[in-house]
């Protein structure tokens, strides 16, 4: 494995441990107003969208067109069908790229 994937990997394990952990660590109404409030909700969706958007934009058309099939359908459908989206979307458009 190259260096670099695996530093990334368990730097990214050490940032999701950390905000797990800092739950404990902070005062109980610290987090439930404001600014650190939105921080704490907004990290997990970040968090997500930095392990998902390189692999979306560096693997090749057919997975970009698939996340942006998963996003529209994110916004309006249920969790499972979302997945069955993507799972499919991946499918058809790998397919029609030959892959």
């Amino acid at each position: 494995m190259n260096p670099d994937v695996l530093a990334t990997i368990v730097a990214m394990a050490a940032a999701t441990v950390a905000t797990r952990l800092a739950g404990f660590f902070v005062p109980e109404g610290f987090a439930r107003r404001g600014r650190l409030k939105a921080a704490f909700e907004a990290m997990p969706v970040a968090v997500l969208g930095a392990i998902i958007a390189p692999t979306v934009l560096a693997t090749g058309w057919p997975e970009t067109v698939a996340a942006v099939l998963v996003v529209l359908a994110a916004w309006r459908l249920p969790l499972i069908v979302v997945i069955v989206t993507g799972i499919l979307a991946a499918a058809v458009f790998r397919g029609l790229a030959g892959q």
